[in-house]
């Protein structure tokens, strides 16, 4: 089965093509992060009117580079939700007019079931069950997966989510959005154990996170360096550094929590915050110490892409879910609402 995936959740324009039996053909990605930089921010408007801009350039594109043409297309999956409302809406537009001229089924799919099948694009995908740590801009769950659509919620986050705390600590210091890769490249350069922050959570059994409060003390540790005068480069290196660290040790406590609770010994990481290399390392040993094994995808399927949708879409469609030509879209959609797809 040949299919085409569309992404338009936020601010990045993603669309692939999966063949069942070939694998990835084709994926093609615009992001509008210049577009929103100058606000700090996702505008959602302008990110919905970009999406319209940028939809049919791109498909031509990925046609282009997998030598196929549109009668070759056997279904369409396209962002359903979690995201941005007027965003989404692009995507299953765009998707369900071109099911209709096509002749072909069309499917929405769960935006985060998309990253954690991610990781099933690589040469060693993970085998089922296993441990996924979700973490991206809006969302950091820790979920046990059985199989496709089989998801147990073992905890998440009671506030901001990694990656919202990430962007806005940089937003703090003066940094350009979005905040999380900024802060890793200053980390790079920063004094260890000059400051040190809180790992929330960590003192107390469970599963949940809890970044608020993090947040809070980089924003009174930097607004102290600046009443004193200490506000120049090598103050946000090293209050970068110490963000970065116990935000990466305290998702590493609890995914070794969580792999204690469930017994088991494989995890993935997904979404935005997974291409954190401080993040992967600190996982890979801890995995080591335990005799398992870490999984994720490659960088550019870490953030938003069509391809982890095509994916997620095809092993759905190929058990023969369905959608009307009706446009449904969510902005929040809880991942427990999802079915087990049943083989017809």
């Amino acid at each position: 089965m040949l299919v085409l995936g569309l992404e338009t959740s936020c601010d990045e324009t993603g669309v692939a093509l999966y063949d069942s039996e070939l694998g990835l053909l084709g994926d093609a990605l615009f992001s509008q992060i210049d577009l929103h930089r100058a606000y700090g921010g996702v505008v959602p408007e302008l990110a919905s009117r970009d999406h319209v801009k940028r939809m049919l350039p791109l498909i031509r594109e990925v046609l282009a580079q997998a030598e196929r043409a549109p009668a070759d297309i056997d279904a369409i999956a396209y962002t359903a939700g979690p995201g941005l409302v007027g965003a989404l809406l692009v995507g299953a537009a765009c998707a369900q007019a071109l099911a209709f001229a096509w002749d072909v089924p069309a499917l929405g799919v769960h935006h985060m079931e998309g990253h954690l099948l991610a990781p099933m694009l690589e040469k060693q995908p993970p085998q089922f069950p296993f441990v996924a740590l979700l973490v991206s801009g809006g969302h950091t769950q820790l979920v046990r997966v059985d199989g496709i659509g089989q998801y147990e919620l073992l905890g998440e986050t009671l506030d901001d989510a990694a990656g919202e705390a990430f962007d806005k600590t940089a937003k703090m210091m003066g940094l350009n959005y979005p905040g999380g890769p900024e802060i890793a490249k200053l980390a790079e350069l920063g004094t260890a154990g000059r400051f040190t922050f809180p790992r929330p959570m960590t003192d107390r059994p469970g599963l949940a996170f809890s970044f608020s409060g993090l947040k809070t003390s980089a924003l009174n540790t930097w607004q102290q360096c600046q009443s004193a005068g200490d506000d120049g480069e090598q103050t946000r290196c090293d209050i970068a550094l110490a963000f970065q660290q116990a935000v990466v040790e305290t998702l590493t406590i609890k995914c070794k929590r969580a792999l204690k609770q469930t017994h088991l010994k494989r995890l993935v990481i997904a979404g935005g915050v997974s291409a954190n290399r401080a993040l992967r390392q600190s996982l890979e040993k801890m995995l080591g110490e335990i005799n398992g094994n870490v999984f994720y995808a490659r960088p550019q399927f870490c953030t938003d892409n069509g391809a982890m949708i095509a994916y997620a879409g095809c092993q759905r469609l190929m058990a023969g879910q369905r959608n009307d030509l009706a446009i449904n879209v969510q902005a929040r959609w809880p991942m427990e609402q999802l079915t087990v797809p049943t083989v017809v």
